[in-house]
């Protein structure tokens, strides 16, 4: 009897280990470039197998049928640009043909490249095609905008070893050694669970029907790599799928950890998944409702239409070679005291629905409000109340923003006051001043050296808020981009509150105790925010207050108030 085509090994990039250790050495002389994190999670699964049939990070022509239609230039079906996006000064010195180490950001080796492609995408085209729309609320196009390199490269890789995991490393299997693990339980068909959010009973509940109507063995294979800023990290997602698995019959179900980064890419990510789990030896594929959905676009409406994933994937399953299963919308019948689908339900007007919402889910936590055991396992709730205290015992930070003379510092300051006199927690200001002679002496005006120093300012207030204490920034920040930079960076710790002091110019420059407005007026001051240099007024900030004809003390009032109404102070 053949081998099933599903259990059988997949090519891999990686080299013999006596090849490894002698590139290693040869590898010496070759120009590094140290992997982002996004792209050591990309490298990984191209050397697995995990991204079969790329040989590597994609050619131009490659990528422009990927962008365009979906497949790679030769027809194959690939909806997701893998690309190794570099600097412009990086790009420059290397010469087509030539191969490069790729590094870990220790400096260790993992593979070579040759670099046959190099060129400069039309990123708009990219945002628009793959992701939908050009819009930086979705995380992917910022990242394509203002994270990601301006030039890529493609070519062929040759992996050396792979990225090293100090976590759950007995939770991690590449594909080969998931269809090895599959062939020796003789399991034959397989249902994948795709998940980057903790799982609470309707998702057992769900994931136990797929299999049984699938007749199958489960797979959950939740994401550990990148997911969207915001979510619950892979530490504590992972401690809650450990305390799920008892639930679930031992011998039909296992979890394996996908090192993945994802792009939030609706349609063309859920397409993205089924290739990579058919890698990884499964049959079938849960697609849910708004599958891999980043949330709201700029104009508060959702990017994808919640079953547009599905139709996509219903379009190319028997390409991707893996059956879709249905997500149902599994819901709680109290009366019943169980969970059925959401349209199975025949009785719907006689019966008590129970439901909680995401959203509901987060506030309830924030709050410190029950949650019920119906809803989730004990477990699973214990390990989301560890990493998340109630909102008013979490770390926070106060970031103020508004041109020079506005007012910033005076009004952080008196903040500061009023939170050491409530007490609680450790409170500590971050002024422009006090960090440029502590943090950024080195630095001066330009661009790119404020953005430097907002950074590190975003750095320090995210290891404040992320060790529970409160972090209260008062610079000029006037560029958007860099505040939503710091905004992510802290807002995987806690809670993160902008406010706009929105003094105007004139009132700033009449106030001048500086004297600088006067000196940037006469050209004395280059780059000066408001006269010679742009100022991006804050879009939806979570407060504007206006000082003009306002006592301090009312500023600062008004933005406890506001962190009162966050649920981030106990209202006095």
């Amino acid at each position: 009897m053949t081998m099933l085509s599903n259990l059988a090994p997949i090519p891999e990039l990686y080299v013999s280990y006596e090849s490894a250790q002698k590139l290693k050495v040869e590898a010496a002389d070759l120009t590094s470039w140290d992997l982002s994190p996004r792209q050591i999670c990309d490298l990984e699964l191209l050397m697995n197998g995990g991204f079969n049939p790329l040989k590597g990070f994609l050619s131009e022509a490659d990528y422009d049928n990927v962008v365009e239609n979906m497949r790679l230039a030769d027809g194959t079906l690939w909806p997701m640009p893998i690309t190794l996006d570099v600097s412009e000064d990086f790009a420059e010195t290397i010469e087509l043909g030539q191969d490069i180490a790729l590094r870990d950001q220790e400096g260790v080796i993992l593979g070579t490249m040759t670099v046959t492609d190099r060129w400069t995408p039309n990123k708009a085209r990219e945002a628009e095609k793959v992701f939908g729309a050009d819009d930086d609320a979705h995380p992917a196009v910022n990242y394509l905008h203002n994270v990601a390199g301006k030039v890529y490269l493609g070519g062929p890789v040759v992996g050396i070893q792979q990225p090293i995991h100090y976590d759950f490393r007995g939770r991690r299997d590449t594909p080969n050694e998931l269809r090895a693990y599959f062939r020796k339980l003789g399991w034959r068909r397989i249902v994948a669970f795709q998940t980057r959010n903790p799982l609470h009973r309707a998702h057992q509940e769900l994931t136990f029907r797929a299999a049984k109507e699938a007749q199958a063995n489960l797979l959950i294979h939740p994401v550990v790599g990148m997911t969207k800023p915001g979510d619950v990290d892979h530490f504590t997602r992972v401690r809650c799928y450990e305390a799920v698995l008892d639930k679930y019959p031992a011998s039909t179900t296992s979890m394996s950890l996908l090192n993945l980064a994802m792009r939030m890419a609706g349609p063309r990510e859920a397409v993205w998944h089924g290739l990579i789990r058919a890698n990884h030896g499964c049959t079938h594929f849960i697609v849910g409702r708004d599958h891999a959905g980043p949330g709201k676009n700029s104009v508060g409406e959702d990017f994808y239409g919640p079953y547009d994933a599905q139709d996509l994937f219903r379009q190319f399953q028997d390409e991707i070679g893996v059956e879709m299963v249905d997500f149902k919308h599994m819901v709680y019948v109290q009366e019943r005291a169980q969970y059925e689908p959401n349209d199975e339900i025949a009785d719907k007007d006689n019966v008590t629905i129970l439901n909680i919402s995401g959203t509901e889910l987060r506030r309830r936590l924030a709050e410190g409000l029950e949650i019920p055991e119906w809803f989730s396992f004990p477990e699973v709730v214990t390990e989301l109340r560890k990493t998340k205290p109630p909102r008013s015992q979490q770390g926070f930070t106060v970031f103020f923003t508004g041109f020079s003379g506005s007012g910033k510092s005076t009004i952080a300051n008196a903040l500061m006051v009023k939170l050491m006199e409530m007490g609680g927690r450790p409170v500590t200001l971050l002024d422009g001043d006090i960090v440029r002679k502590n943090l950024s002496s080195e630095l001066g005006f330009s661009k790119e050296h404020r953005d430097l120093n907002i950074r590190r300012i975003g750095y320090v207030a995210s290891e404040i808020t992320k060790n529970g204490g409160i972090a209260i920034c008062a610079p000029i920040a006037p560029y958007a981009t860099t505040r939503r930079a710091v905004r992510e960076d802290i807002e995987q710790f806690g809670a993160f509150c902008e406010v706009h002091v929105a003094t105007s110019i004139e009132e700033c420059e009449r106030r001048d105790r500086k004297g600088l407005y006067k000196l940037a007026r006469e050209g004395k001051i280059k780059e000066f925010t408001g006269i010679s240099d742009p100022y991006d007024v804050p879009a939806n900030p979570e407060l504007s207050v206006e000082t003009e004809n306002v006592d301090v003390d009312n500023c600062a009032h008004q933005v406890l108030l506001k962190l009162e109404s966050m649920g981030l102070i106990a209202a006095s």
